[in-house]
């Protein structure tokens, strides 16, 4: 991700408990599509994802280009737009940029996954092999910025699952530019354009497709997608309170920038095996692609100006100690999705680790600058959840490398409720189970998240307890809901949490 704005959607899905009765059936993983470019904060967003491939229905992995990156066509066919990188420095038409001929930062991270897979299988059954995810990676468009005029292994994947049987929502990750999934979506229009069968293909591929946009990279979303797929669902988040952009030091609260640090870093990520050894972190003297001007984030010691002078073109001029946490602007496209008992994922109004869904005005013809602002101002209603998202990512690492089941934390586990109906005045009882995997002691908290309808007070009688009550108040309506939280805290190492949302329906 270059500018930290991500427009995603979701497809509100069934709640899958009816009055009291309890759902017995394994929870629903999120079908992924995974679409990136070699930018270094792309390949740690894509790290953090291997280490939760086993919360979602991962059905690909694709190398795509955009206007920060693409490989051009070997055959000396030449780009100029303006505005772009090249221009802006003065160059003219270029036969590729900021690219690598030998361009492997999937496989790499593929590799290290291969190497980890012993031990992290030890800690989660559910991590699928590593020749099952190598079959996932395939190469989209990546030839020029936003050409979506050819079809690709990776287009052609993307358009397969579009037009499968498979239920559910696929949610489209594009962290660089969208030209492969564009033209995925070219292809079935070129084929079922002006057929018996295209309005039914429309309409199926625009209720299934999810865009989960880092921004547009490469002009395919405004310039073809919205136009042509006009019903394809997009939303947009704000109020996130897990900054992990580029410009993460500067809006991590002050209590807990120590998550940043080279020491906290070294420690829980960089040390932990070859997946660490790939993490992209401030002064580690490496480069994306050999020579890039715009990269200048693996120098060391160095000031803005020593790096200016050295021929650097210096976007970001708050050089950070060696070591530091660098960036992974497009983790927030996939946060809601970790099972982590938020089910955020399934509603984009209900809020979650990249915050939630709010109206935003802003005015059309505002800045990059001025849009990031206004979605990322404070969301009254959201939970600081920053240490979490960090403390969850320290122990997958920590997974990585531990042979031993006993010698790791794991989160813990509740089971309770997903939904319940109850009318107004209504004593409701909460039976809800919290254990711990490591025997851990466990600290509990119900909190009332007021993201749903009703926006009056909820009093929980018994908070600290798993199974406890709650009246409905008397002034809500049919109709309304209310989100009841049960939050549970281990005292491992690192410490880790675990949450059941139960949706109380108002009839």
């Amino acid at each position: 991700m270059k500018k930290n704005l991500c427009i995603f959607a979701f497809l509100n899905l069934c709640i899958l408990f009816s009055g009291c009765t309890r759902d017995t059936s394994q929870p629903i993983k999120p079908r992924i599509i995974v679409t990136c470019d070699p930018e270094l904060d792309d390949n740690n967003s894509l790290i953090r994802y291997i280490l939760y491939l086993t919360d979602f229905q991962t059905e690909g992995i694709i190398y795509t280009s955009s206007k920060f990156h693409w490989k051009g066509d070997g055959k000396g066919t030449t780009q100029f737009k303006e505005g772009s990188e090249y221009a802006n420095i003065g160059l003219g038409p270029q036969t590729s940029w900021r690219w690598t001929p030998t361009e492997r930062f999937i496989d790499d991270v593929v590799d290290a996954y291969t190497e980890a897979y012993p031990n992290l299988k030890v800690h989660h059954p559910d991590y699928p092999t590593p020749e099952h995810v190598r079959s996932l990676v395939k190469w989209g468009n990546v030839e020029l910025e936003g050409d979506y005029s050819y079809d690709t292994e990776g287009s052609n994947l993307i358009k397969q699952v579009l037009l499968d049987e498979k239920p559910g929502p696929v949610f489209l990750q594009t962290w660089g530019g969208a030209s492969s999934v564009a033209a995925a979506l070219r292809s079935i229009a070129d084929q079922y354009k002006g057929t018996d069968q295209w309005e039914a293909i429309y309409k199926k591929v625009s209720e299934k497709a999810v865009m989960c946009m880092s921004g547009d990279q490469d002009g395919t979303y405004p310039d073809y997608i919205a136009k042509a797929w006009p019903d394809i669902q997009t939303q947009s988040l704000r109020g996130g309170t897990a900054p992990l952009s580029y410009m993460a030091f500067r809006s991590v609260k002050s209590e807990y920038k120590y998550y940043l640090s080279p020491e906290w870093m070294q420690e829980h990520i960089r040390s932990k095996g070859p997946l660490g050894a790939l993490y992209r972190v401030w002064g580690d003297g490496k480069q994306m692609v050999k020579g890039d001007v715009y990269d200048y984030f693996g120098e060391s010691g160095k000031t803005a100006e020593e790096l200016e002078a050295e021929g650097y073109r210096l976007w970001l001029r708050d050089i950070q100690p060696k070591g530091s946490f660098l960036g992974e602007g497009d983790t927030f496209c996939y946060l809601q999705m970790i099972d982590n008992g938020l089910r955020s994922w399934q509603d984009q109004t209900w809020g979650g680790w990249s915050g939630r869904k709010q109206e935003m005005k802003v005015d059309p013809n505002a800045t990059l600058a001025e849009q990031y602002a206004a979605m990322s101002a404070t969301d009254e209603v959201m939970p600081y959840f920053f240490p979490e998202v960090m403390n969850d990512f320290a122990a997958r690492f920590q997974w990585a490398v531990t042979p031993n089941y006993a010698d790791a934390n794991h989160n813990p586990v509740l089971t309770g409720p997903l939904s319940i109906e109850a009318a107004p005045g209504e004593k409701v009882t909460l039976k809800a189970k919290a254990t711990d995997p490591d025997g851990d002691a466990l600290t509990l908290k119900w909190w009332p998240w007021q993201v749903g309808s009703y926006e009056g007070t909820v009093t929980i009688d018994s908070p600290t307890t798993a199974q406890t009550t709650f009246t409905v108040p008397a002034d809500a309506q049919p109709g309304q809901t209310i989100h009841l939280i049960l939050e549970a805290q281990d005292n491992g190492t690192p410490a880790l949490k675990k949450y059941l949302r139960t949706v109380v329906t108002v009839k």
